[in-house]
């Protein structure tokens, strides 16, 4: 069974797809999915404009970079007519490497506890001073 749905699957080249991208039709990648969105266009709560600049390309990272809810997810569904035909899809840019940054632990105890410590003793003894009676 599984065979009769990888057969009825339509794959679509990277430069089919570029050609897509204008107004009368506008298709884009979504993991490895083509859509074609013409007729979404209008209805997109974003505008069109998204579209637009993402048509015939892959626009997965941009779909995912907002966040998109389980229902928009589903109201996608209808609009996907294959998917990247496989020997592209290695030809698709991989996405940057996240700029997150991650606290070293063996510092982080200086930080988060000596530092303020230190501050707090400071910040005591200022007030202590300034209170004092001559």
């Amino acid at each position: 069974m599984a065979e009769l749905l990888d057969k009825a699957v339509k794959y679509y080249t990277l430069d089919e797809i570029k050609k897509h991208n204008h107004a009368k039709s506008t298709w884009l990648i979504l993991h490895h999915k083509v859509y074609d969105l013409t007729k979404f266009l209008d209805e997109h709560p974003g505008g069109e404009e998204v579209f637009r600049e993402q048509a015939g390309s892959d626009a997965t990272e941009n779909f995912e970079d907002v966040g998109h809810s389980t229902d928009a997810r589903e109201m996608f569904k209808p609009y996907i007519i294959g998917e990247l035909h496989p020997d592209d899809r290695s030809k698709l840019a991989k996405p940057s490497e996240t700029l997150i940054t991650t606290i070293d632990f063996n510092s982080s105890w200086w930080t988060s506890w000596v530092i303020p410590a230190i501050s707090a003793l400071i910040v005591a003894l200022m007030y202590h001073l300034y209170t004092a009676e001559d």
